[in-house]
C-alpha cells in the first residue's frame, strides 16, 4: 500500500513533518518477503533494547503480519492514533509509531528513564529511620509510597502540566481521610498555572501558592517516602513531579516545619524535648540580634548594670551604632552560609569555616564588631541550622532583618509590635483553606470526622 494513497499514509507524513529537521528522528522499514511495518521515533527518548526485543525480532519471528499486529496490540499501553498532533504529542514521551500493511498506525510505549538510583536522603537527614528517597522517576517515587502504604484506599490521578515540557504529575491521596475540598482547591490552582516549563517540585510549590509575595511556606517540599507517607495516613494530598526527586506535600501546619521524621521514632517524653529545642531556636535566632538592638541602643536600663558594663566596654571601639554592627555580621553569616551551599563539596566546608574564622578574629581585633556580637551571630546561625526542613530556614532567615529594621528605629517596643504582627499574620494564614497557625495540632487534624472517630473505635 502507498504511502500517499490512504489518509493513514498522510498522518504518517504529517507526523514526519511535524518531527523533521530532528537529527534524532529515525524512520526504517521493516520488510520481510511482501510484507512491511514502518518504524518512526526518536531515538534519544526511546530505550533501543526494548525497540529490539519487543518490536524488531518478533516481526522477524511470526512471519505473519495479522499475527504480528495482534501481538503488538496486546501490550499494555498500546494504542491506535488517528491523528497528528496526539501522534506527536506521545512520540515527545518515548513512544515508538507503528504503520500496518492495512494503513493502521500504532504507538507503542518504548521510553527510555534516565533517572539516578534510590539513595540516601542528603537535605533531611535523620539519626533513625529508613534513609531512602525520592529519585527523578515518577513511577519509582510511587512505587516507594506504595511499599509503604499498602491500602486500596490509596488513590493516584496523573496530569500534565507545562507547555513545553508536558511534565507529567500524580496526586495521590488516603480517599477515605483526605478533605476533598482541598482536592478540589488543588485542582482550581492547577487549572490556573498556564506556563512553559515544570521542571522540579519546588517549581510546582511556587505556582501553587495563592500569593506570588509570601514570606512563609504553605506547602512542604520533601525528598523523603516516609515524611510523605505519614502525611497520607494523616488525610494530606501527595504531589508528585515527573524528572524532579521531591514531593510537595498540602495543606500543612506550622507545626509540621518543626518536626523530624526521627522524633516519631524516639519516646514521647524525648520527642517533645527536641521539639521544644527547635522552637527555643526558632526564637533565638530571630529575636537574639534584634533584642541586641533595641537593649544596647535604646533600652539598656533593662540590663543589669555589670552586663551593661560589660557591653559597653566590649563596644568601646566599636565606631558605629549596633544596628551597623548587626546588620554588617548578620550580612557576611549570610554570605558564608551561602557560599557553603555554592562551593563544591571538597572545599565547600573548609573555605567557609576557615573563611569565618579569619573575618570575626580579623574584624574584633581591628574593633569593628565586639566580641559580644560574634557570639551572637554564631548563635543565630547555629539556632537556624535546628530548623528540620530548609524551607522554613530560608523564611527565617529573612525575619530576623525585619524585626532588626524595627529595633533600630523604636527599640524594644518595635521588637515587641513586630512580634505581635507576626503572630497576626501567622493566624490569619491559610494552607489550602486550612488554618496554617496551629502549633500544638493533634495528628488527625486534616482527618473527616468519620475518619477519626473510626480510627479510634480501631
Amino acid at each position: 500500500m502507498s504511502e500517499h494513497s490512504s489518509p493513514s499514509g498522510d498522518l504518517l507524513e504529517e507526523v514526519k513533518g511535524q518531527l523533521s529537521d530532528m537529527s534524532d528522528l529515525e524512520q526504517r522499514n521493516l520488510e520481510l518477503d511482501d510484507q512491511q511495518v514502518s518504524l518512526i521515533y526518536i531515538k534519544s527518548l526511546c530505550d533501543s533494547a526494548i525497540i529490539n526485543r519487543f518490536i524488531v525480532s518478533p516481526f522477524f519471528a511470526k512471519q505473519d503480519m495479522h499475527l504480528y499486529e495482534e501481538y503488538i496490540v496486546s501490550f499494555p499501553g498500546t494504542v491506535e492514533v488517528k491523528e497528528a498532533e496526539e501522534a506527536v504529542a506521545q512520540m515527545l514521551l518515548g513512544n515508538v509509531g507503528l504503520r500496518f500493511h492495512d494503513g493502521r498506525i500504532f504507538l507503542f510505549e518504548a521510553a527510555r528513564v534516565e533517572a539516578s538510583p534510590v539513595a540516601a536522603s542528603e537535605t533531611e537527614v535523620i539519626v533513625q529511620g529508613p534513609s531512602d528517597s525520592f529519585t527523578e522517576s515518577i513511577e519509582v517515587n510511587i512505587n516507594l509510597i506504595r511499599r509503604r502504604y499498602k491500602s486500596a484506599d490509596l488513590k493516584s490521578e496523573l496530569k500534565t502540566i507545562g507547555a513545553k515540557s508536558k511534565t507529567q504529575m500524580a496526586i495521590l491521596y488516603d480517599e477515605k481521610r483526605v478533605d476533598h475540598g482541598v482536592l478540589q482547591e488543588l485542582a482550581e490552582r492547577l487549572d490556573q498555572i498556564s506556563v512553559d516549563l515544570i521542571q522540579s517540585a519546588a517549581e510546582l510549590d511556587k505556582y501553587l501558592a495563592s500569593n506570588d509575595l509570601r514570606i512563609f511556606p504553605t506547602t512542604i517540599v520533601t525528598e523523603r517516602p516516609d515524611r510523605a507517607v505519614f502525611n497520607l495516613s494523616e488525610g494530606k494530598v501527595i504531589v508528585l513531579v515527573d524528572t524532579a526527586g521531591y514531593a510537595v506535600i498540602l495543606p500543612v501546619i506550622f507545626s509540621d516545619f518543626f518536626t523530624a521524621m526521627d522524633d516519631k521514632l524516639q519516646v514521647k517524653p524525648v520527642g517533645w524535648f527536641l521539639k521544644t529545642i527547635r522552637y527555643i531556636g526558632l526564637m533565638l535566632t530571630v529575636m537574639l540580634p534584634s533584642i541586641y538592638v533595641a537593649f544596647t541602643s535604646y533600652n539598656s536600663e533593662v540590663w543589669k548594670i555589670q552586663i551593661a558594663l560589660l557591653v559597653a566596654g566590649s563596644r568601646a571601639t566599636v565606631p558605629y551604632p549596633s544596628y551597623v554592627e548587626v546588620l554588617f555580621m548578620l550580612f557576611m553569616m549570610e554570605c558564608l552560609t551561602e557560599a557553603s551551599l555554592r562551593l563544591p563539596k571538597a572545599i565547600g566546608s573548609t573555605a567557609t569555616t576557615v573563611g569565618g574564622l579569619i573575618l570575626g578574629t580579623a574584624a574584633t581585633e581591628a574593633g569593628l564588631v565586639s566580641n559580644i556580637m560574634i557570639i551572637l551571630v554564631s548563635v543565630v546561625a547555629i539556632s537556624n541550622f535546628v530548623i528540620p526542613l530548609n524551607m522554613m530556614g530560608f523564611t527565617v532567615r529573612i525575619l530576623k532583618y525585619v524585626l532588626v529594621f524595627l529595633a533600630a528605629i523604636y527599640g524594644l517596643l518595635g521588637v515587641v509590635g513586630g512580634l505581635v504582627g507576626l503572630i497576626m499574620f501567622l493566624s490569619s494564614l491559610r494552607s489550602f483553606g486550612k488554618p496554617y497557625f496551629r502549633i500544638f495540632a493533634l495528628d488527625s487534624l486534616f482527618l473527616p470526622k468519620a475518619s477519626r472517630g473510626g480510627k479510634r473505635n480501631g
